[in-house]
């Protein structure tokens, strides 16, 4: 199975075409705010490093949040655009989840994402991959007594938070997150939706 993986949730673009759960291409570069305007082309280039067409890819699987909203909103759309173009099966993972099944050095690993305002996205899940603390929108306070509850963990990040010193940089493991989630049930195009898990500024203005 050739697989497109497309990750756009933050200002890092990560995304790889993998076939037989081998990476055959990737990128993994922080874009900033060029991120909108580096993605497609960026993905492009690994179709002309791969010699293959989009439409030779088998499935797709795109990162749905939480993490940047613009940044959410691109990956999506230029997932949904190639599984509808194309009739190409689409699923989504997590940015939570991606990062948790990248990283296996200790029995729990709690991905953190920087939500501001003392704020972070953020989840617990334990050696196989189940979830401690469901995914939520929570202040680091909050999330620090739930760290008080259990041992031998690490916090997988790309933020710096100057609450904790001994973080994991975050570096997608592609292979692990293809095998895991290759064989999720496809979804309808126009089904996905962002996992913000807060309200947008705008909405919480509204509000």
């Amino acid at each position: 199975m050739r697989i497109l993986y497309i990750d756009t949730s933050s200002s890092y673009l990560y995304t790889a075409i993998v076939e037989k759960e081998k990476v055959l291409c990737e990128i993994k570069e922080e874009y900033g705010t060029h991120l909108s305007e580096m993605a497609l082309p960026k993905i492009a280039e690994l179709f002309e490093k791969t010699k293959f067409d989009v439409k030779d890819i088998d499935k797709i699987i795109v990162v749905n949040g939480p993490g940047s909203f613009t940044g959410i909103r691109i990956g999506i759309t230029i997932g949904k655009v190639y599984a509808w173009s194309l009739n190409i099966p689409i699923t989504t993972i997590t940015s939570l989840e991606a990062m948790a099944i990248s990283s296996k050095e200790k029995k729990f690993h709690v991905p953190v994402i920087n939500a501001r305002r003392g704020y972070v996205f953020t989840a617990i899940y334990d050696e196989n991959d189940q979830e401690v603390l469901k995914p939520q929108h929570i202040k680091i306070t909050d999330l620090e007594k739930e760290l008080e509850k259990i041992e031998d963990y690490e916090i997988i990040t790309n933020d710096e938070f100057e609450e904790w010193e001994n973080t994991v940089f975050y570096e997608p493991d592609f292979e692990k997150i293809i095998k895991k989630y290759q064989e999720k049930e496809p979804i309808n195009p126009h089904a996905i939706n962002p996992e913000y898990l807060k309200l947008t500024e705008a909405e919480e203005n509204r509000l």
